[in-house]
């Protein structure tokens, strides 16, 4: 008598989805007429929120949670997954732009933030630091596109505002991210 272990249950099952598995992933490309990528976030054309591309463009995807970026001539698109703000209420949608940039940034809470959490206090440049390794401040006040040490944050909703990007996506991005990108937010 064959005795069914776990190990061989999973060998067993893993083979016989591998030929599907490829097409799993075409489907996930394309899907009720909509192209998406493997991860399911609905791919953006800058032409449906922007003039024309500027030095560079940004739209950040608070429903799908992706960051959206095209380089000036549109030759290089990327996609980033993001945590967005916790409540529609901390949600600013509008346009804005890439006003500076931090490696390294410090972080002080606003007096909104304090008032929902009095223990808040100034973190300096940091592993504990909210803001993660690096920061691009937006036109709007206290807005800003940074990383976080704090990597269960990405896909959900758990910023008090801001975009949140993981520390190695966000040194990625905010190297090829020219000061004046204008910046989408929906």
């Amino acid at each position: 008598m064959s005795r069914l272990t776990r190990r061989t249950f999973m060998v067993a099952t893993s083979a016989t989805l591998l030929p599907v598995a490829p097409l799993m992933a075409q489907e996930a490309i394309v899907k009720d007429g909509v192209r998406n990528n493997i991860s399911s976030f609905e791919a953006q054309d800058w032409r449906d929120h922007f003039d024309s591309l500027g030095v560079a463009s940004i739209v950040c995807d608070t429903r799908s949670r992706a960051l959206h970026y095209w380089n000036a001539d549109a030759s290089d698109y990327r996609i980033y997954p993001t945590s967005v703000p916790l409540t529609d209420e901390l949600t600013k949608r509008g346009y804005t732009k890439v006003v500076r940039k931090r490696v390294g940034p410090d972080w002080t809470p606003t007096p909104s933030m304090i008032e929902r959490n009095p223990e808040l206090k100034y973190m300096p440049p940091g592993p504990g630091n909210p803001l993660g390794t690096h920061a691009m401040y937006l036109s709007w006040p206290a807005y800003l596109i940074h990383g976080t040490h704090d990597t269960r944050k990405i896909g959900r909703r758990s910023s008090d505002g801001c975009i949140g990007l993981y520390n190695e996506k966000i040194a990625e991005l905010f190297e090829i991210t020219p000061i004046g990108t204008q910046v989408r937010i929906i």
